[in-house]
Parts: structure tokens; C-alpha cells; sequence
């Protein structure tokens, strides 16, 4: 399973901090990857390419350019789980994603009283937010993970 990255924000002393869609953040040290693999060696050498860290198109890595990138699997898995006011929380079109919905199956949920606006879901600007043990509690687990 691809753990989509939403995020990323290089920090100093090379590290990353990556939020996934799934509403879970991360922090990732890269330290450890400059000797190990030549491919991350200019990063150390040019803290201005480490700063320029970005989510590559489709949310399945974080990447520097065209030559130096790292999977989104390597930064869920081995990256440190941290805590944000945010945890947990999922855009709808992501929950759509991962539960293998349609959108407006949530709509509908909101308008029918299932999912309670402003306690499972909030609407900012035009985006809804709901939460994930809210989708959780009814629809189960994520299509992915079950």
C-alpha cells in the first residue's frame, strides 16, 4: 500500500517533517542516507537543494529536482510518527480515495445526520475535512488496509 504524502517541510539538521493523507505526520531523518548512498551526498553538500524539497505529482515521494528522490513507503515506514493538532483529520477527497467512495456518498452522510457537521466534518472554505475515526465508524477501515 502507497502511503500518499500530502506535504513535505524540510527542516534543519536535514530533517523532514511529511504529512500523509491519511491524516498521520512523520518526521524523517536524512542524515543517516549520506553515507549510505552517494545519490543523497549532494543534499548534504548544498543545504539550499535540501531546502527545496518537494511532493512529487501523485503524492508517492518526496523529490529534489529530477535526480534525487525517496519513496513515500521508505518515509511512512521508517519515518517518526509526530503529533500535530491535526492528526487525523482527512480531506474528503482523500477519504473518498481511501475508503473507495463517492463523494457525494459523504454529502449525503452530513445531509441524512450520520456524519455531524462541525463534530465529524467541517466545511473551510470549499473544503470539507472530516475526520478519520468518523469514517471509520461508518464505513470501517479503509478499502487498502482491511
Amino acid at each position: 500500500m502507497f502511503h500518499k504524502i500530502k506535504s513535505v517541510s524540510p527542516m534543519p539538521d536535514y530533517i523532514l517533517n511529511v504529512q500523509f493523507s491519511e491524516g498521520v505526520s512523520k518526521r524523517y531523518d536524512l542524515k543517516p542516507l549520506f553515507e549510505r548512498y552517494a545519490m543523497f551526498q549532494p543534499l548534504k553538500d548544498h543545504p539550499e537543494l535540501f531546502a527545496s524539497a518537494e511532493v512529487d505529482v501523485g503524492g508517492y515521494g518526496v523529490i529534489w529536482g529530477d535526480d534525487i528522490d525517496i519513496a513515500c513507503d521508505e518515509l511512512f515506514y521508517n519515518g517518526q510518527t509526530i503529533q500535530t493538532p491535526f492528526d487525523g483529520l482527512i480531506a474528503f477527497s482523500d477519504a473518498t480515495q481511501l475508503w473507495g467512495l463517492n463523494e457525494s456518498t459523504l454529502r449525503k452522510a452530513i445531509a441524512y445526520g450520520r456524519l455531524i457537521n462541525g463534530i465529524d466534518v467541517c466545511k473551510f472554505g470549499k473544503q470539507w475535512i472530516i475526520s478519520k475515526s468518523a469514517m471509520e465508524r461508518e464505513y470501517g477501515l479503509p478499502k487498502e488496509s482491511a
